[in-house]
Parts: structure tokens; sequence; C-alpha cells
């Protein structure tokens, strides 16, 4: 059997340049969730798990510079979804880590993803053929979750630049893909990959992450 990837190889980047319409604007990884932006909350987790993370962010950088951490924009695009995010990541890693074979795409706004996301999803792929990993639970597919192959990169430029969908199943539906399932998390009751989309799921959050901390 294949042996499963190793951290060294892998970088996570947490998705956070979208628009948050739903949210009335602004970036809402950085809104409060008991007493800290809920980007905290998310990169506390992630940090627990992998050492190599970048953000994926539009806009200017500089309201991330508390978090220390290598901020890139979609590469193509105005605002094209988490399949140009996740390009950002391929980009950055092709550069900047040569070592690096799959990027770790991590919504930002979900802050109670499973502890072993990352171990699961490593194990779920082969080393030595591109297959992408989508996590899921509740038989429910949660596709902004998924482990990459940077070889994957030129492809993906091509698909957005060509004006291709930016649904991320589209994409994939192109390549060999695997399903990894997480049960429930029982944070609150909550599915684990649940995001905050709009003001009252800001309220779950924060009711949640009481509990969780409690």
């Amino acid at each position: 059997m294949t042996a499963s990837l190793s951290l060294d190889q892998t970088l996570a980047c947490v998705l956070a340049g979208g628009q948050s319409r739903r949210m009335g604007g602004g970036d809402k990884t950085l809104m409060d969730i008991g007493g800290r932006p809920m980007l905290t909350v998310i990169l506390e987790r992630l940090g627990k798990q992998i050492p190599n993370t970048i953000l994926n962010a539009n806009g200017d950088p500089a309201r991330f510079d508390t978090y220390g951490l290598p901020v890139v924009a979609d590469p193509v695009g105005d605002y094209a979804g988490p399949l140009a995010g996740i390009l950002a990541g391929m980009t950055y890693a092709r550069k900047a880590s040569p070592e690096i074979t799959h990027v770790l795409s991590i919504a930002g706004d979900c802050p109670f993803f499973p502890d072993n996301l990352v171990a699961k999803m490593l194990a779920a792929v082969p080393g030595d053929r591109p297959v992408i990993a989508l996590a899921s639970s509740l038989e429910k597919l949660h596709p902004v979750f998924g482990l990459w192959p940077v070889s994957l990169a030129t492809d993906l430029k091509n698909w957005l630049e060509a004006g291709k969908t930016g649904k991320v199943l589209a994409f994939v539906d192109q390549y060999d893909s695997v399903e990894v399932p997480f049960e429930n998390a029982g944070v609150d009751g909550l599915d684990p990959f649940f995001n905050a989309n709009r003001p009252d799921d800001l309220e779950t959050a924060r009711t949640a992450l009481k509990s969780l901390i409690s």
C-alpha cells in the first residue's frame, strides 16, 4: 500500500477571500465569536494539526498582520470563488516550497472542523498519483475542505482563465477523487463543518464555542 502523505508535503490554505454578501459584507472570518475573531479560533484548531499555513484573501493584506502568516490574493478572476483561492495556495507552494505536493483548503468561516481533519485527509490519498480528496459529513460533501495535488495547478489556472464554472465539483469531476467522511464532532450538536454565513450563524457559533470551552 502506498504510504500516506506527510505534513512536510502539505500546505494548509485558509480561504478568507470571499465577499461575505450574506453576512452583509466585510471579512466574516474576522468577526467576533467568543471574544476573538473567528479566524483566530480556526487557526488555533488548525495549528494543532499542521505546521504550514497561509491565508488566501483579497484586498489589503495588512488587516491580517497580527497573524504573521503569508497572505496571498486570488491569482485570477475577480472574487472567482474557492477555486481561485485553491489556485492561490498551489501557486504559492510552487514558488515558495518546492517540497510541497498538496494544498489543504480550509474554509474561513468553519470554526469547528474535525480535530483529525488533516491526518485523515492525508491518509486518504496516494503519494504517487494525483487524487483529490474532499471532506464529507452526514452524507454531505464539503468541497471547500479539500486536499489538492499541486501538480493540477496549471490545469486549474487554465480552467479559471477560460471562464469555466467556478464550482468546485465541476473541476473535481475531471479527475480521480475520493470522499473522506467525518463523524459529527458533537460541538453543541452542530455538523463539524458548520459554517457561519449569516449573522444568526455567528450567534450559533458563539453559543457552540462557549460549550466547547466551558
